[in-house]
C-alpha cells in the first residue's frame, strides 16, 4: 500500500541544518502574543484550505445550507446564542494559570510549539479517529511515525525494515502509557507458560513453570517468533486449532485468578519501583487485577534510585522465588526532576536473570523524556558527556549521562510530549524496543479490522486500535506531534535547543538560590536540598531562629498561597506562579534528611505524626524565555528579588 504520507515525506525531507538561534523566535505564540499575525495566518490559510477541500469533494452536488439562510431568524437566533455562549467561556477563561509567561515557574507547564498547535488546530475539522486507517488514514500513519521518532531519541531501533524494530503510539498521558508498559510486560512474561501448558510440539518450551515465567523479555520474544514460524508451516484447519488452545492458556483468557490457580507453583510477580515513583503505578496495578500489595518502593540515596537496595530486593526475590515483572526507574521525577540509575538498573536485571529472574524494564521519563534530544546527533547516534556538557555549568553529570546512554537498553519508555514536548494535551506516548512483543496484545474486532495477517509493520499497526487501550481516539493530537518533530528533528542541533535553555535557567536559578540565601541569612535559612539533575529546582525555607518543622511548614505554606493561582482574584495582582511538593525522612533517609535540617536549623525531633514531612518551593523552569536577552531582563532574578520581599515581610 502506498503510505498517504509518502509525498510529504518527499516535500519536506529534512536537510539536517542546525537550527539557527534566533529561529527560537518563531517556534511559539510568545509571552506577549508576539507571533499572533504568524499564527492567524495559519489559521486563516489552512481553514480556507479546509473549506475549498470540502467544496471541491464533489463540485457537482448543491449547496445544502442556502446562502439565504444567514438572513432567517432562526439562524440568526442560534448564532447570537452561540456567541453569547462563547463570549462566556473567552471571559471564564481569563482566569486560567498564564502558563505561557515567564512568570510562571509551577507545574510541569508552559507554552505550545507553533507547529504542533498550528497542526492539531488544522487537523481538528478534518475530525480523524486514529482507531484505523478506514477512520484516519493520514494521522494513524503519523501516529505510528511519531513513535519512531521518539524511539530514535531514546536509543531505540527506528528501522522498519528490521525485525526488532521499535513501536511507540500516543496515549491520553503518561499514567495511560505506563498501564500499557504493564498490560505488555504481564502479557510477554505470561505467555511462555501458556504454551507449555498448551504442549506445542516443536518448539523448545522451558523445562518449568518457573523457567517459564522467568525467562525475560528478550528470550520471550524469541519464544514467541519460533511459536508463530512453526503455526505458519501449519494447514489452515490445524493452524487455528493450535492457535485456540495456546489462547485457552494465556492470562488474557483465563483471567489472574484462573491462571495462577492453574499454576499454584507461581507467585504473582510484583513491581519494583522508587518510593519517588509517580501514583500512578499505583493505579495501574490495581486497573491490572494483580494490586497494589504487589508494588515495592524501593528507598533512594540522594533522590535517585538505591540501586544497592535494588540488588539486594532481586536476590531476596531470586531465594523467595518471587517473580518480578517489571522494574521502574524515573528519568525525572515529576517532583524533583532526579534522574534514576537506568544503567545501574540494567545492570541489576543482568547480575539475576541468567540465574533465573528475568523480567522487563521500564522508564517513566513523563517529564525528562526530551532531555534525551540533548544527547543525540542528527543520526541517532549518542553524544559524549563532553559534548553534552559544553556550555554548561555542571549539567550533565557523570551519572545522568550515563542514565540517558542506557535508554537504548531497557524494554519500554513512557514520554510526555505534552510536557517537554511543549505541546497540547493530552499527548502521553509509549514505546516499546521491539514491536514483535506487541501480538500479544492484539485484539480483533471484525467491525473495525479486516482480521486478515498484516505483512509489513506500517500495514500492521494502521490497524492501531488493535494493540493500544483506547478505541477512539484524536488523530489531531498525532498530526500536532509529527508535524513538531518533522519541524523540529529530535536531536541537539534542532529539537535539542529548547531543554538546551531550560537547563541553562536551572542552573541559574540554582547559582541565584545560594546567594538568596547568603544575602537573606538574617531572616531565613534556605538550600536546595539537592543538585538538580535537570530543569526542576527545589527551594527550602525555614525562619531564622525557629526550629520546628510544623511552623517551618507554615512559613512555606503561606509563601506558596501567594504563588499559586486564586480564581477569585485578578491574575495580574500575582507577580509570580510557583508550586510546591514536601521531602519525606522515608524518601531521603535519616542521612539525607538529617543533612537537610541541618542546614535550615531545624531540630529532626519535631517531625512527628502531625507533621512528618518537609514543605519546599518547587520550581519548573521550562518557559525558554526566562533569561530574556532582547530586552536584558532575567525572570530568575525578578522572581529571587520578589521571594526576598516576602519572606522578609513574613518572617
Amino acid at each position: 500500500m502506498n503510505s498517504p504520507l509518502a509525498f510529504v515525506s518527499r516535500a519536506i525531507d529534512n536537510d539536517g541544518d542546525p537550527l539557527a538561534p534566533d529561529a527560537l523566535d518563531a517556534c511559539f505564540l510568545g509571552p506577549y502574543g508576539e507571533n499572533d499575525s504568524l499564527l492567524e495566518k495559519l489559521v486563516v490559510e489552512f481553514l480556507r484550505d479546509h473549506v475549498y477541500w470540502r467544496r471541491n469533494f464533489h463540485p457537482e452536488d448543491p449547496p445544502a445550507i442556502p446562502t439565504r439562510a444567514a438572513q432567517r431568524p432562526g439562524y440568526q437566533a442560534f448564532e447570537a446564542r452561540m456567541r453569547r455562549e462563547l463570549h462566556a467561556l473567552s471571559a471564564a477563561l481569563k482566569k486560567s494559570v498564564p502558563f505561557h509567561s515567564p512568570r510562571y515557574i509551577g507545574h510541569m507547564a508552559s507554552d505550545l510549539l507553533l507547529p504542533g498547535l498550528a497542526a492539531q488546530l488544522l487537523t481538528l475539522p478534518y475530525n480523524p479517529n486514529n482507531v484505523s486507517e478506514d477512520a484516519a488514514p493520514v494521522t494513524v500513519e503519523m501516529e505510528v511515525r511519531a513513535g519512531l521518532q521518539l524511539a530514535r531519541m531514546l536509543g531505540y531501533p527506528d528501522d522498519p525494515a528490521r525485525a526488532d524494530c521499535a513501536f511507540g503510539h500516543l496515549t491520553s498521558g503518561g499514567t495511560l502509557a505506563n498501564y500499557q508498559a504493564l498490560r505488555l510486560a504481564l502479557a510477554l512474561k505470561a505467555f511462555p507458560v501458556a504454551l507449555r501448558a498448551a504442549g506445542v510440539p516443536g518448539i523448545n518450551a522451558p523445562a518449568d513453570d518457573w523457567e517459564a515465567f522467568n525467562l525475560g523479555p528478550e528470550a520471550g520474544i524469541a519464544l514467541l517468533e519460533a511459536w508463530q514460524t512453526w503455526l505458519a508451516t501449519l494447514p489452515a484447519a490445524q493452524r487455528h486449532r493450535w492457535q485456540a488452545r495456546v489462547q485457552h492458556e494465556r492470562i488474557e483468557t483465563l483471567g489472574l485468578t484462573g491462571f495462577f490457580a492453574r499454576h499454584p507453583t507461581l507467585q504473582p510477580p510484583r513491581v519494583l519501583a522508587p518510593i519517588t515513583a509517580h501514583y500512578s503505578w499505583s493505579k495501574g496495578l490495581k486497573l491490572l487485577g494483580l494490586g497494589r500489595a504487589q508494588l515495592e518502593l524501593l528507598p533512594e540515596r540522594g533522590m535517585r534510585l538505591d540501586a544497592d537496595r535494588l540488588q539486594a530486593t532481586l536476590e531476596r526475590c531470586l531465594r523467595e522465588r518471587q517473580p518480578v515483572l517489571m522494574v521502574v526507574g524515573v528519568l525525572g521525577t515529576t517532583e524533583y526532576g532526579t534522574v534514576d540509575p537506568i544503567d545501574r538498573i540494567l545492570a541489576a536485571r543482568a547480575a539475576v536473570q541468567p540465574r533465573g529472574l528475568g523480567f522487563s524494564v521500564h522508564v517513566d521519563a513523563a517529564w525528562g523524556g526530551y532531555l534525551a534530544t540533548l544527547f543525540r546527533n542528527g543520526d541517532g547516534s549518542l553524544r559524549s558527556r563532553a559534548e553534552v556538557g559544553a556550555g554548561f555549568a555542571h549539567f550533565p553529570q557523570p551519572e545522568v549521562h550515563a542514565a540517558f546512554a542506557a535508554l537504548g537498553g531497557t524494554d519500554s519508555v513512557t514520554v510526555d510530549p505534552h510536557k517537554l514536548g511543549y505541546l497540547p494535551y493530552g499527548a502521553g506516548a509509549f514505546i516499546c524496543r521491539d514491536h514483535r512483543a506487541m501480538a500479544l496484545l492484539a485484539e480483533e474486532a471484525d467491525y473495525v479490522f479486516d482480521g486478515e495477517g498484516a505483512g509489513d509493520y506500517m500495514s500492521r499497526y494502521r490497524r492501531l486500535g488493535q494493540f493500544i487501550p483506547e478505541g477512539s481516539k484524536s488523530g489531531a493530537a498525532a498530526a500536532a506531534v509529527y508535524v513538531t518533530h518533522r519541524v523540529l528533528p529530535l536531536d541537539h542541533e534542532h529539537f535539542g535547543l529548547l531543554p538546551r535553555q531550560t537547563v541553562l535557567a536551572a542552573e541559574a536559578f540554582h547559582r541565584r538560590a545560594r546567594d538568596f540565601a547568603r544575602e537573606l541569612a538574617d531572616c531565613v535559612h534556605a538550600c536546595v536540598p539537592f543538585a538538580p539533575d535537570s530543569n526542576l529546582v527545589c527551594l527550602a525555607l525555614n525562619p531564622a531562629g525557629n526550629s520546628d518543622v510544623g511552623r517551618a511548614n507554615a512559613f512555606v505554606r503561606r509563601l506558596h498561597e501567594e504563588l499559586r493561582c486564586d480564581p477569585q482574584r485578578p491574575l495580574q495582582v500575582k507577580e509570580f506562579f510557583g508550586s510546591m511538593t514536601t521531602l519525606r525522612p522515608e524518601i531521603l533517609g535519616a542521612t539525607g534528611m538529617q543533612r537537610i535540617a541541618e542546614q535550615l536549623q531545624l531540630d529532626p525531633a519535631t517531625f512527628d505524626d502531625d507533621n512528618d514531612r518537609l514543605v519546599i518551593l518547587r520550581h519548573t523552569l521550562m518557559n525558554p524565555f526566562l533569561i530574556d536577552r532582547e530586552n536584558g531582563i532575567s525572570y530568575i532574578d525578578r522572581y529571587f528579588d520578589y521571594l526576598a520581599a516576602r519572606v522578609r515581610a513574613l518572617a
